[in-house]
């Protein structure tokens, strides 16, 4: 047995010529596309450790012709308020990304189970959410009016739990599971949670990566809500909103002294918008490779069943 599974083995990675040649090309296609991608990024870390007088004169170089930290300094002039920002940005996104997963799994398992009578209702109008909306004023009002959660956390963290794409996209997933594995589990007594913890949840591991990457994307990148919601008063805001204030803070400076006998040029502005992209993306990016394994099919299966 054990030589005829060396004699299969053997057999599978034995290539002809063609087999090779087409190898090589995929193999030369596929490195210089990762080099294609990996260039921009290679960019932004080299302008973001180049003095601005530099990328005035030469422009933007792969490699930093001088080499400054002066806009890292400037972002991290109070470290402890960066320190809390980053704080404030893992505690959301890992908190926003558990209980969005939780809510959209049950929302999309419950809307498939054919004895729920209310499902093609709710679902109809997920969707119609989708098409129209009540505006950003409506919303504002919600929020700061009647929720009463103005310079508050949780107006961040609330609208950005569940979305309606992401409840269409965990529905169509959830279609893939046999429902007499929730028929199996009510023979054995289980009630409707405890077969949705134990039997449905382990099968969704698929969907619940692509999802969760998305949601917690989402909370890693907002801002948006934050400049609604957060005003002076708060003293820690989310990491994208606060680099964003940092940029605005210096293209307000470098507009104020224009007049003045100060060399504008040596206050950073392209070498600071790159540190804040190096700052905001460096963490999240390792999100992606731990889930990716997960991603491609979760994506494939939830976009492909009707």
């Amino acid at each position: 047995m054990a030589k005829e599974k060396t004699a299969v083995k053997a057999k599978k990675v034995r290539l002809d010529a063609s087999d090779k040649i087409v190898r090589g090309f995929a193999y030369v296609f596929i490195s210089l596309f990762a080099a294609l991608c990996l260039f921009p990024f290679l960019l932004i870390v080299a302008t973001s450790f180049s003095s601005e007088k530099s990328i005035m004169q030469y422009g933007f170089q792969i490699w930093p012709r001088e080499f400054s930290l002066y806009a890292y300094q400037l972002i991290f002039k109070t470290p402890m308020v960066m320190i809390k920002t980053y704080g404030l940005t893992i505690g959301l996104t890992v908190a926003g990304t558990i209980i969005g997963l939780f809510i959209v799994a049950m929302t999309g398992y419950a809307l498939c189970r054919p004895d729920f009578p209310f499902r093609n209702g709710i679902s109809f109008y997920i969707y119609f959410t989708t098409l129209f909306s009540g505006g950003l004023v409506p919303f504002y009002l919600l929020v700061v009016k009647y929720l009463h959660l103005k310079d508050s956390y949780f107006a961040i963290l609330l609208p950005l739990l569940m979305s309606p794409w992401l409840i269409i996209l965990m529905k169509n997933f959830v279609k893939g599971i046999p429902f007499e594995i929730t028929e199996s589990g009510k023979i054995d007594g289980a009630n409707d949670f405890k077969i949705f913890t134990s039997l449905i949840l382990p099968m969704m591991t698929p969907g619940l990566a692509t999802i969760g990457l998305f949601i917690a994307l989402g909370y890693w990148n907002e801002w948006y809500y934050s400049s609604l919601f957060l005003s002076s008063k708060v003293d820690v805001r989310p990491l994208q909103y606060q680099l964003y204030r940092i940029i605005n803070e210096v293209n307000s400076l470098k507009n104020s002294v224009a007049g003045a006998n100060i060399v504008v040029t040596d206050l950073p502005d392209e070498s600071l918008k790159m540190a804040t992209a190096v700052l905001a993306t460096g963490p999240i990016i390792f999100l992606y490779p731990s889930v990716q394994k997960y991603f491609i099919s979760g994506i494939t299966v939830g976009a492909v069943k009707g």
